[in-house]
């Protein structure tokens, strides 16, 4: 595990905790295993028709995440616990719709593709099927637009982002929440801690998606973070802010997951 230099103890307790919880999570990046599934897009070649989604993102294109993202069917999806992370994909076993010499893609994980039961067919999203619902631009990459769903071969691939961690704060001052975002390295936040000026550090629990909360209220104190990924990595943010710190502002971390 890596952590960041600076002034702050880091807890025995928390990374005692946080080995125990990444036994049972850890997924490595770099495993290379291939797995098959299949691929749809949705929006148009511009990205309208983008949205936020399942994992608590906002604007996309502000955040960096822009067209280079995807739904996970409920399979990938892991109840958000996979959000952030990023995939390789090939289109394959389909010489009509794949772009020869197309190659692969790398997306980030940002939505959730829901199951429709009520129809007997577009059950591409329900369990226990491996789907990745793409922005049309991704998609058109590897395939033709025209073939509507493709096979394809995907792995967990390394998230590559410019800038430091994000941490973006909300809620009110019984009920703060913080959103993890521009993650790099496996991408999927899987623990986050937070620490106040002069408090102990405390564990927060997920929200939803990527978004964290914690009834400690910690107004007029800088903020300082720890933050553990899927795959066992975790880093110390060290006084993201300062004593005057505001709800609904974004706060950058400067260092980030390789």
């Amino acid at each position: 595990m890596t952590a960041s230099s600076g002034d702050l103890t880091i807890p025995f307790l928390w990374i005692g905790t946080l080995c125990l919880v990444l036994s049972e999570k850890i997924i490595s990046v770099n495993a290379g295993h291939w797995d098959y599934a299949h691929a749809t897009f949705y929006g148009d070649e511009k990205g309208v028709g983008t949205m936020d989604g399942a994992c608590g993102y906002g604007d996309l294109f502000t955040q960096g995440y822009e067209l280079a993202t995807t739904a996970l069917s409920t399979a990938l999806f892991n109840d958000g616990s996979t959000c952030g992370a990023c995939f390789e994909i090939i289109c394959v076993d389909d010489p009509r719709w794949c772009i020869k010499g197309g190659g692969s893609i790398t997306v980030t994980a940002t939505n959730f593709c829901p199951p429709n039961y009520s129809k007997q067919y577009d059950n591409w999203c329900n369990p226990p099927l491996k789907h990745f619902d793409l922005t049309r631009p991704m998609f058109q990459k590897i395939a033709y637009s025209v073939a509507g769903i493709i096979p394809v071969r995907y792995r967990r691939a390394s998230c590559t982002k410019r800038g430091g961690v994000k941490f973006e704060v909300g809620g009110n001052p019984s009920f703060l929440t913080v959103l993890v975002y521009n993650v790099g390295g496996a991408g999927a936040v899987i623990g986050v801690n937070i620490k106040g000026y002069k408090t102990d550090w405390i564990k927060m629990q997920r929200n939803w998606g990527q978004i964290w909360q914690t009834g400690a209220n910690l107004v007029g104190r800088s903020l300082s973070f720890q933050v553990a990924l899927s795959d066992g990595n975790w880093l110390q943010f060290n006084r993201v802010t300062d004593a005057n710190w505001q709800f609904g502002r974004t706060y950058d971390g400067n260092i980030n997951f390789r």
